[in-house]
């Protein structure tokens, strides 16, 4: 069924929801963060919620099921969407601005010997030193250095380049709370069948452990897509409707593979009511069939459009600098602070 993207015309955000529920039992183990340990909190009504999965962590999922690891390039559907990949000294693959944390903000495409990126985007974007940022000058660059930046953001911080000032917002964000959510402790020991009473600071012994999880009534992934952010780039409909359906691409391919987010939280969508669409309303999701189909030929049109060379992936060779080396680079932007 062909895209139509009518009703999105002049919405500014499209809100996606979808129940989730544990493949297997009724427990799961959330995020946790050092010196935090597991994000609960206080929902409005009093509720105690938890924050099963970050914004910043959605993110990186969202991305990684649009790679294949084995072939080392997008998968079939998203074959031709430019990026920049990093081989190592011997030319073996080594990372892209896909897997990247910091997509084309990463110390290994701009602190090293190769400047390719980094003097690329010096001269694309010269003339910003002083005055308001160009987004829509940034986008142009960006879409065809990292079409996948235009999406989960990202900030430039390197003095060099408009001191600093660089930066996307997220288009598509994601993130997973659970409500009403109980504890479920449990625990268990690390047997030393040699030694049990060996010395547990260097391994030996037996440890014992403890282990807390969660229950809930309610887990909900919440998705949204910035359609107004989309807009305001200003890089015409046909790129407009890539980026919309590379999102939805993303959202599908994501549920549909399941949602092993650790060992012990194995996450899948209720049947009923499935993926939700609750703004605007009149919006009907296309299914991960449909997108698959459509995405070559939306790529194909913008390539032409934009003129992209036939060989749209940059590559360049990792090799530190000195400075890199002694770990004296410039502080990497945490993605987060794209928002």
């Amino acid at each position: 069924m062909p895209l139509n993207f009518d009703s999105l015309a002049s919405a500014p955000r499209l809100l996606l929801e979808a129940r989730l529920q544990p493949i297997q039992g009724t427990r799961f183990q959330p995020t946790g963060f050092p010196n935090l340990g597991h994000a609960t909190y206080d929902g409005p009504n009093g509720e105690r919620m938890l924050l099963v999965e970050s914004a910043q962590s959605m993110a990186n999922r969202l991305e990684t099921v649009c790679w294949d690891k084995a072939a080392d390039d997008w998968i079939a559907p998203l074959q031709g969407l430019p990026l920049v990949k990093v081989r190592d000294k011997d030319g073996a693959a080594l990372t892209n601005t896909v897997l990247e944390a910091h997509r084309i903000n990463s110390p290994y495409i701009l602190e090293g010997k190769d400047k390719t990126v980094f003097n690329t985007l010096k001269s694309e974007l010269a003339g910003m030193e002083e005055g308001p940022v160009d987004i829509k000058q940034l986008a142009v660059v960006l879409l065809k250095l990292d079409t996948n930046a235009l999406i989960h953001g990202v900030f430039l911080a390197k003095s060099e380049l408009a001191g600093g000032r660089l930066r996307l917002p997220r288009v598509l964000s994601s993130f997973i709370e659970a409500e009403d959510v109980k504890e479920a402790q449990s625990g268990g020991v690390k047997n030393d069948h040699v030694n049990p009473s060996g010395d547990t600071a260097r391994g030996f012994g037996n440890v014992p452990f403890a282990r807390s999880e969660f229950t809930s009534p309610k887990i909900v992934a919440y998705f949204n897509l910035d359609l107004a952010q989309i807009r305001a780039f200003g890089l015409g409909t046909t790129v407009s409707e890539l980026l919309i359906a590379l999102s939805l691409f993303k959202i599908q391919a994501l549920l549909s593979s399941g949602l092993r987010l650790r060992t012990a939280c194995d996450l899948e969508v209720n049947e009923e009511p499935g993926l939700i669409v609750t703004r605007p309303l009149d919006f009907e999701m296309p299914s991960l069939s449909d997108l698959e189909s459509a995405l070559p030929e939306l790529i194909a049109q913008v390539a032409e459009e934009q003129q992209w060379p036939q060989r749209t992936a940059t590559t360049l060779t990792w090799e530190p600098t000195t400075k890199a080396k002694k770990g004296k680079a410039d502080a990497p932007a945490d993605t987060e602070a794209a928002d």
